[in-house]
Order: structure tokens, then sequence, then C-alpha cells
């Protein structure tokens, strides 16, 4: 079962509502709009862990969408799986150099298009599709929760896994406190700022082992990120 969100964007009823409902019992949670600028709208109220978008689309087209998405450095990591009724090969190849990281030509399968998400969150994001996950000497079993380093296992609090968790989903990337706060604590939380830097303390602290290095960068008036240490 995956924890990942997920943003439907398709202007078919019934392909959507069936949508919703495969991905919902497999444990995604669902967001859905048939409407390209209300799409890019959600994406910037909460960043999905992936999003399904059809070409064709009320609003804002489909191509434009994927391509304004990875404008966004906010959503320029989100996986894009864009279906379409289109068969030519310069659509799909039109499709994949805007941004698509894969590309279903209707009519499909629900269930080829559980396999293909599945597929692409295990490549880009493990940790999401319940695969152990390692970044440098740290490895993490989202599925026995739990952490370890160099073989040690490590003991922490929840908040401080689900910290580790959202950076090893995006290993060297650079996060903003209010990115953490989204991503860990939840879109519209009342959670302080300075509340991250001491999360990432503990963070820090449980992780620590001697002689290896600390894999959190401080990255001055940016955030921070975690890297690939040995």
């Amino acid at each position: 079962m995956s924890t990942a969100t997920l943003l439907l964007i398709e202007d078919d009823p019934a392909l959507s509502e069936l949508l919703e409902y495969r991905f919902s019992n497999e444990g995604y949670r669902v967001r859905t709009t048939a409407d390209g600028d209300e799409a890019l709208m959600l994406a910037a109220e909460e960043v999905p862990d992936l999003v399904i978008l059809d070409w064709m689309i009320e609003g804002t087209s489909g191509i434009e969408v994927c391509r304004r998405l990875r404008r966004d450095k906010a959503t320029a990591h989100v996986p894009i799986i864009m279906l379409t009724a289109r068969e030519a090969e310069d659509d799909r190849i039109r499709g994949l150099e805007t941004g698509a990281d894969d590309y279903v030509t209707k009519p499909f399968s629900p269930r080829e298009l559980l396999a293909r998400v599945a597929a692409v969150l295990r490549r880009i994001r493990p940790a999401l599709a319940g695969e152990t996950v390692e970044v440098g000497d740290i490895k993490l079993d989202p599925v026995a929760h739990k952490v370890s380093r160099r073989g040690q296992n490590l003991q922490m609090g929840p908040t401080e896994y689900r910290l580790l968790k959202f950076f090893m989903e995006s290993p060297g990337r650079v996060f903003s406190r209010n990115q953490l706060l989204d991503g860990v604590w939840g879109t519209g939380s009342d959670i302080e700022l300075r509340t991250v830097d001491v999360h990432i303390r503990r963070l820090r602290k449980a992780i620590e082992l001697e002689g290896a290095a600390d894999p959190i960068r401080t990255v001055r008036s940016a955030g921070y990120a975690l890297e690939s240490v040995r």
C-alpha cells in the first residue's frame, strides 16, 4: 500500500471517478480536477508526489501545465505521467521533451496505469513505493519503519523519522524551512519556522555516529539538504 499523494488532472468524469476509486483503494491520496488552471493552483497549494495529466483538458492545456510544473522550483522534481488519445510518435516525443516521465495512450487499463505509477515512484522516490531507500551510509525501511546507519539501528522520534524520510526521497536537494513545514508537518500547519531548526538538531543527534560525517548540510539563507556520505 502506498501513502503517496497524486494529483489527477482528467476532464472525462467517468474516467476520473474510476481512477480515483482504484488509486484510493491502493492507499493513494488522490486530488482531482478537470481544469488546467485549477491544477496549477492545487500543485502550488500542496506539492503532490506524482501528477497524472491528461493532454486535452479544460483551461490551460495539459502540455502547458506540464511545462509550467517543470519551470516551478517547487514542482520541478515531481514525476508526471501524461494521458492522451494522441498516438503519433511526434506527440509522444513532444510530451516527453516537455518534461513528462511517462506516457500512456488511451484507451488503457487502470491496472496498467497503477503499475506505471508504482514503477515511476519506485524509480524516482523509492520510499513512497514501500522500497528500502539508501542515501550514503543511511538506510531507511518504510515498511518496517526502521532506520540504520553503517549497520547500526538508529532510534528517533516520529517527527525526526518523517523529516529524514522526506530528505531521503530527494537527496541533495535544498529545502527551505517553509518547504519542510509543508512536506513534513503538512500544508496549513501552524508550526513556527524555528521548530524546523529544533527538529533538524534532533535528527542530527539521532543519526550521529562516531567517525561518520554529518550528512545534513545547512545552506545559509536557503535551508537544509541531505548529502550522501560514507
